[in-house]
């Protein structure tokens, strides 16, 4: 096993993959980044509220005033100078480090994909993506045109990873079972052409969409690594994405993953595509010449030998791998507490709905007064707290701090919570009688949420 391991990862490819995958990654980049400033969310969902959620641990992540468009400029050049391949290493950890600290500034913002972006710009961090074809290969007189055959492998993994775990996440009763939550989402697609008035309102057609998207999503690496089928496969994620992205307003992640799926072809198709940008952009990129497969790329920027990179990605995959099953350690329905959902490739899984307010009370008198929640939080915030657990309690910590600020004496704050998950029944969600000012985030079950008085089976 020892020799199998050493043989592989002293196996050297062609590094047009990795290098195709870096360019269209960054241009992939600068056009959220530009898309983001351009409808004006920036102002929208960082300057303008008055309050942020923040993710536990990272509470001090907040946005920068005036300063966060800023961040903002240097994410987007971060992302130019990783698609041209200049001072490629400063501007991967640039570019993760600056696109994570917008993705924490407020909870209230998280999506699979940003969580997504990260991840992969951590891992490209550790690969030598600008081997050619990349400003770097001119400065240094070098283009490299074999690299070690796992730095491609492991972007190939990364995404496998998010593709089967979502599949996964899909075994479960109520997607499969009740067609839950597209059996809601589908039908109010009734404008669509053509098949907005027909197919989105059968109930076959919901039952279809679930089973064919767990089907999908389970299936696909495989289809992807096995060349006979990698043409289809190929097709398969083109339609699912591009289908998927007119029914739900996801933003780039559809045309990002697109262009992921690109790097489990040869490499004869990246070298036609390296060639045609060569052509339209006229320049080589190439430096003095090609290199031996003993002189690809060191791991440059970071004091660490291939073994120390390897023992660094090695723990980040075990974490990739054990991280979306840390609900097991929590009781109680996934989908109703939702601890351990964030962070675990579920995707789409759930329409819930609710409806939170907010007691301040005198814990001696007894007097108390409601809380106008649009009196602190923006429509989009207050629609994610009124169903999600920790968002409840930091909101009843923020008002608990604001009130007794402002001089009242013995505060305390209760919720009364109705939430209605995947098309049943409203239910109360958390307990009156309890103090959340008293309660303290952790990592710990959360036992003042009432329990689900329904079953979901499955992973």
């Amino acid at each position: 096993m020892g020799i199998a391991f050493k043989k592989y990862f002293d196996t050297y490819t062609d590094a047009a993959p990795l290098v195709v995958f870096r360019i269209f990654f960054g241009v992939m980049m600068l056009l959220s980044m530009v898309r983001f400033w351009a409808n004006g969310w920036i102002e929208k969902l960082y300057l303008e509220p008055r309050f942020h959620f923040s993710f536990y641990g990272f509470e001090w992540v907040k946005p920068l005033g005036g300063y966060t468009y800023l961040l903002f400029v240097i994410c987007g050049l971060s992302a130019v100078f990783v698609a041209l391949g200049y001072r490629y290493r400063w501007a991967i950890v640039v570019f993760f480090l600056s696109f994570t600290y917008i993705e924490l500034m407020d909870k209230t913002t998280y999506l699979n994909h940003y969580y997504f972006i990260s991840v992969l710009s951590f891992l490209m961090i550790f690969l030598p993506a600008n081997a050619r074809f990349s400003l770097d290969a001119v400065r240094r007189g070098v283009a490299y045109r074999q690299v070690p055959k796992w730095t491609i492998d492991t972007v190939k993994l990364m995404l496998g990873i998010v593709y089967f775990y979502a599949g996964l996440a899909k075994i479960n009763s109520d997607w499969l079972f009740r067609a839950m939550p597209l059996k809601i989402w589908l039908p109010s697609k009734y404008d669509l052409p053509f098949i907005g008035g027909n197919l989105m309102q059968q109930e076959w057609f919901h039952y279809a969409m679930s089973w064919s998207g767990m089907l999908y999503d389970l299936a696909i690496p495989f289809l992807l690594l096995n060349r006979r089928t990698r043409g289809v496969a190929f097709a398969l994620v083109v339609f699912f994405h591009v289908f998927t992205r007119v029914l739900f307003p996801i933003g780039m992640f559809p045309y990002i993953m697109i262009v992921s799926a690109l790097i489990f072809f040869d490499a004869g198709l990246h070298n036609r595509i390296l060639d045609i940008l060569k052509g339209g952009l006229k320049i080589t990129g190439a430096g003095k010449g090609a290199a031996t497969p003993t002189m690809a790329p060191r791991f440059i920027f970071l004091p660490l030998k291939r073994k120390g990179v390897l023992v660094i990605l090695s723990l980040f995959f075990a974490i990739q791998l054990l991280f979306p099953f840390r609900y097991l350690l929590y009781p109680g329905e996934l989908f109703w507490t939702e601890e351990g959902y964030r962070f675990s490739w579920r995707v789409m899984l759930m329409e819930k709905m609710g409806n939170t307010t907010f007691r301040i009370v005198n814990g001696e008198t007894g007097k108390f007064f409601e809380v106008d929640n649009a009196d602190f939080l923006t429509t989009f915030q207050e629609k994610q707290m009124s169903f999600q657990p920790d968002f409840i309690l930091e909101y009843a910590h923020f008002l608990g701090d604001h009130f007794s600020a402002q001089g009242h004496e013995n505060v305390e704050v209760y919720a009364r919570s109705y939430v209605a998950l995947n098309g049943r029944r409203s239910a109360p969600f958390i307990k009156e009688d309890v103090d959340l000012y008293r309660q303290k985030e952790s990592f710990k079950h959360k036992d003042w949420i009432y329990p689900f008085k329904d079953e979901i089976k499955g992973l």
